[in-house]
């Protein structure tokens, strides 16, 4: 028998009934709160169950994230910005569009996704966060205008 329980730090925890009947307990990481980070597009992936067999291969989140994988260009954009913010005060933020405009030059506006998709990279990485409006919001979520700034 399996209950589910949830744990302090907000976690869940699967309390399997042991084999032999006698009441006793053990604690297993219960999967389904578990979560990870998408390799190319950095959006948050929960668990499913058709991944079961094999989550801790799992490394994209979609087919198109998995075809697309991340290219010379993606990681040129994460250096992009890394060395944007280095060059600004250390409470200073930047827009993905000039991290774009840095990489892609009159051909920028077809790089801003991919500039946004790096900025959620390094936000997995614990290297930035992005805000909206100065309030540091959730990358896979977010919509709308943004802004890069170290983590702080």
């Amino acid at each position: 028998m399996t209950l589910i329980t949830p744990e302090p730090d907000g976690g869940l925890v699967s309390r399997v009934r042991a084999v032999d009947g006698v009441g006793r307990s053990r604690s297993t990481p219960d999967p389904r709160s578990e979560s990870k980070t998408c390799a190319s597009c950095g959006r948050e992936m929960q668990w499913r169950r058709k991944w079961a067999a094999n989550w801790d291969q799992v490394a994209y989140c979609s087919d198109a994230c998995r075809r697309r994988g991340v290219r010379t260009v993606d990681t040129a954009l994460e250096d992009a910005i890394r060395e944007l913010l280095a060059a600004r005060a250390a409470t200073a933020t930047i827009c993905p569009s000039e991290a774009a405009r840095s990489v892609g030059g009159d051909d920028w506006r077809d790089l801003m996704e991919p500039a946004r998709r790096a900025a959620r990279r390094l936000v997995a990485a614990g290297e930035v966060e992005i805000t909206q409006r100065g309030t540091v919001v959730d990358p896979s979520t977010a919509r709308g205008p943004i802004r890069i700034r170290r983590a702080r």
